[in-house]
């Protein structure tokens, strides 16, 4: 009886067709030769994360903000899975589920008291600031001192000690104050074109010219209205700023008496 060809030898029998699923005999992997030489690194799945990660922590916080299907009623909408969690124990601490009612309530009072006690310390932190640069604007102008003005300002810090509420009247770094001086300035320039314009207006020889101090008067007041809707009436303290739109109004003025 005649044998078999050895197929595991590199020969190929004459008839072998190269194509989909059947490489020249050149590509081929050898009889012992692996695929990937260098293989999967030693323990890659089981690998430690470094002293810097934290990796449990990325886990849960990726899978608490999940978004998730739930019903609501007759309609469904999409929550984080955290949302999910606690309206799902909520609603069964209302059905009167003992177990529930008193995780719900631990729940609550430490969220409510670690609200409050941030609310307090940043409370704290805003009255400090305001009596403290208060006290030292008192001394520079006591003593003729000339430095830069705090940002924010403490004029412009409002404290509602009834409420337990801090409000910011004006800019709180050099960007907004750079640009809040601006406004600042634009508003008081209108605040006298405006002026300007209901004088000329009383004193126009014909109707046309009325209209166009009309037009005038109703861009700057338009202006100046959305510059106070931003800034209210910010006053502008910064020196170079006055002095320079001192010398402006000066300006303008001898050019009108030329």
């Amino acid at each position: 009886m005649t044998k078999p060809p050895n197929l595991g030898k590199s020969t190929l029998p004459v008839a072998y067709e190269v194509g989909y699923g059947k490489p020249p005999s050149s590509a081929r992997f050898r009889k012992g030769q692996s695929g990937n030489p260098k293989g999967r690194p030693k323990g890659a799945r089981n690998k430690l994360p470094a002293l810097n990660e934290e990796r449990l922590k990325d886990i849960v916080l990726a899978e608490a903000y999940r978004d998730i299907k739930v019903h609501d009623g007759d309609r469904q909408v999409t929550v984080p899975m955290a949302e999910a969690i606690v309206r799902a124990m909520a609603l069964k601490a209302a059905k009167g589920d003992h177990r529930s009612q008193k995780l719900f309530s631990d729940l609550l009072h430490r969220t409510e008291a670690s609200r409050k006690a941030l609310h307090d310390a940043w409370l704290e932190q805003a009255i400090e600031y305001k009596v403290e640069w208060e006290r030292e604007l008192e001394r520079r102008q006591r003593l003729g001192i000339t430095a830069p003005e705090p940002l924010p300002h403490p004029d412009d810090i409002e404290i509602n000690l009834n409420t337990g509420t801090v409000s910011f009247r004006g800019p709180a770094s050099k960007e907004q104050h750079a640009a809040w001086v601006w406004l600042a300035d634009r508003r008081d320039a209108a605040e006298e074109e405006i002026a300007d314009l209901k004088e000329e207006l009383k004193a126009a020889p014909d109707a046309r010219t009325r209209r166009v101090l009309e037009d005038q008067l109703r861009y700057e007041t338009g202006f100046r209205d959305r510059i106070v809707d931003t800034i209210g009436v910010w006053p502008n303290r910064d020196p170079m700023a006055i002095h320079q739109h001192r010398a402006m109004k000066k300006r303008k003025a001898l050019t009108e008496r030329r």
